[in-house]
C-alpha cells in the first residue's frame, strides 16, 4: 500500500476556518482502514510550510497531496502546475523564487486527468487547473517537487483547490460559491483510493501513463 502524505491549511486573513482543513477532518472521520495516510495543518506562511515539507517529506511518501481553499471556486480545481514563484499578501508584497536553484516550474506527474473524470462522473464538480496561484498553495506543489528531485524521495505530488465549505459562507455571509466538506472528502477519497492501485510502494518515482 503506497504511502501518502495529505496537508492542510489553517485559518488565515478574514477565514477563521479552511476549507482544505475541514474537509480532511472529514475525510479522516470515514477512512479505509488500508489506506496509509499521514495527515499534517500548515500554517499559511511561507517559510514555515518550506521547513515542514522538508521535515515530512524524508519520511518517505509515494504521493503528497496537498490541499487548500479557493474563496469563489464551485468545482474541485487539480492544479498541474507548480511555479517557481512566490508572492506573500500585502500591498509591498514582491515576487521571490521558492526555490533559487530551482526551475521555473514542475508539471505533476499525476494523473489529474483521470482523477478529475472520476470525480465528475461521480458527480462532484471538477477540473484540471493549469495555474495554482503564486501563494501557499503553489508554493506546497512547487516545492513538494523540488525537495523530491533534490533528496531523490520519489514522491509523486498533487494539489487539489477545494471550494469554501458552505458553512464558511454561512458565517461571513458572503455569496461565494461552496461546497460541503463530505463532498470534498469523498473526493479526496475517490483519488486516494484510485493512487491505492495505481502507485507501489517505493516506486512512486516510476512516470505513470
Amino acid at each position: 500500500m503506497p504511502r501518502t502524505l495529505i496537508t492542510a491549511y489553517g485559518p488565515y486573513e478574514e477565514w477563521e476556518e479552511n476549507a482544505s482543513w475541514l474537509a480532511l477532518q472529514e475525510l479522516m472521520r470515514d477512512l479505509p482502514p488500508e489506506l496509509d495516510v499521514t495527515t499534517r495543518l500548515y500554517p499559511v506562511e511561507f517559510d514555515e510550510v518550506a521547513r515542514r515539507l522538508e521535515k515530512d517529506l524524508a519520511l518517505g511518501f509515494d504521493l503528497a497531496l496537498h490541499l487548500g481553499q479557493a474563496p469563489g471556486n464551485g468545482r474541485i480545481e487539480l492544479e498541474a502546475i507548480g511555479i517557481n514563484v512566490g508572492i506573500a499578501r500585502g500591498k509591498s508584497a514582491e515576487a521571490f523564487a521558492l526555490a533559487p536553484d530551482g526551475p521555473p516550474a514542475y508539471l505533476s506527474q499525476a494523473p489529474l486527468v483521470e482523477w478529475a473524470q472520476r470525480l465528475q462522473g461521480e458527480g462532484i464538480p471538477a477540473a484540471v487547473s493549469y495555474h495554482a496561484g503564486t501563494y501557499l498553495c503553489n508554493a506546497a506543489l512547487y516545492l513538494t517537487h523540488y525537495l523530491s528531485e533534490r533528496h531523490g524521495y520519489g514522491t509523486q505530488a498533487a494539489f487539489l483547490h477545494l471550494p469554501l465549505d458552505t458553512s464558511q459562507t454561512v458565517v461571513t455571509r458572503q455569496d461565494l460559491a461552496s461546497l460541503p466538506s463530505v463532498e470534498s472528502a469523498r473526493a479526496i477519497r475517490l483519488i486516494l483510493e484510485d493512487a491505492a492501485v495505481r502507485f507501489t510502494p517505493h516506486d512512486a518515482a516510476a512516470e505513470i501513463e
